[in-house]
């Protein structure tokens, strides 16, 4: 982000109303790397077409913040490789990591990983050093630190129906699972703030908070997550394009002032259930309207959500969700275009 979008940003989230209104996505490796032109695997491993595809973004869109911007990653592999995950990374599909828990007893086997040496963490850090100098020249700041949740992170260990199942039958291995992850997350989010001075914003993407009920959130979910974003961070933004009905209560209690939700949200009951404290980034249908809608069903999308607005105080427009694959240059081009022509 330039040092301009993230003061908008940062207006935005203390309540400044802007003409037209703001419009954001956060893009990663489902839908950079094929928009720029490369394979899925190069972009990982290749350092140079990493820092051209998110200049090249940048550049085509200079009035649209792309968060959290030069987000450097290995898919859903990232945070897993950490704990011994076996991760398969295909040329052009997006990578998927693997179980290393069986049976509750594996899990006091696990030990804390390092995140400046263990997994793909120090690969993460390394691009960011190697490339900070370039991408500052250009304008552009690294702000956020970047993981997913513990929640997301403890399915990928243990697989969601199982994580879920044992809220139930073995809570006290899910909360040592969860003090697990937590702590290395904590650790990785200090790392990647000390590496660099410009952070001062927290990213955490955690869709398995929208597949438990409030009960199991209050339990499994808030006090892991309060602990993540107590921190001196002046954005601490949240995707979830699961169900929100568990946590958006908890909203304000976890610190969250910067909320990424799924298309079939309502925005103004969400602004209503967290007093309006918090932006909300969002939402016509990504794959659906986004991807494969004509740009007259988006152009309608966009303005229904925006007209249908009933305070337009702490909103970001964009989709519900992260950008998905085959959205094309014209599409993000014609959704800008829509929000200034009707905000």
């Amino acid at each position: 982000m330039t040092g301009q979008q993230w003061d908008k940003l940062l207006k935005v989230i203390e309540g400044k109303v802007f003409s037209p209104i703001p419009t954001g996505f956060i893009v990663d490796s489902p839908w950079l790397p094929n928009w720029y032109g490369a394979d899925i695997l190069d972009y990982f491993t290749n350092d140079e077409i990493w820092l051209k595809a998110n200049l090249q973004v940048a550049e085509t869109f200079p009035d649209v913040m792309f968060l959290p911007g030069f987000w450097s990653e290995f898919g859903m592999c990232s945070e897993p490789s950490a704990f011994g995950s076996k991760c398969t990374l295909p040329r052009n599909v997006f990578p998927s990591s693997h179980r290393v828990i069986r049976h509750a007893g594996d899990i006091p086997k696990l030990i804390r990983p390092n995140p400046e040496t263990d997994g793909f963490g120090p690969f993460i850090l390394n691009r960011l050093r190697l490339n900070r100098r370039k991408i500052e020249d250009s304008g552009h700041r690294i702000c956020f630190s970047v993981s997913r949740g513990p929640l997301n992170i403890a399915s990928f260990l243990w697989g969601v129906t199982e994580l879920m199942t044992a809220m139930i039958t073995n809570p006290e291995e899910v909360h040592q699972l969860l003090e697990l992850v937590n702590a290395y997350l904590i650790e990785w989010h200090d790392l990647q703030a000390d590496a660099f001075p410009t952070i001062d914003g927290i990213l955490i993407l955690d869709d398995i908070i929208g597949f438990i009920g409030e009960e199991e959130f209050r339990e499994f979910g808030l006090p892991y997550f309060k602990k993540l974003f107590d921190r001196d961070a002046s954005v601490k933004f949240l995707h979830n394009d699961a169900t929100y009905k568990s946590s958006i209560g908890f909203m304000n209690e976890m610190g969250v002032n910067l909320f990424n939700m799924g298309f079939e949200s309502d925005l103004n009951e969400l602004k209503a259930l967290t007093q309006n404290r918090v932006t909300m980034l969002g939402n016509i249908p990504p794959r659906d309207v986004l991807a494969n809608g004509t740009v007259e069903e988006m152009e309608q999308q966009v303005k229904s959500l925006i007209n249908d607005l009933k305070d337009k105080r702490r909103v970001i427009l964009s989709c519900g969700g992260g950008m998905p694959p085959d959205v094309t240059t014209e599409k993000i081009r014609a959704f800008v275009e829509t929000v200034g022509k009707y905000s």
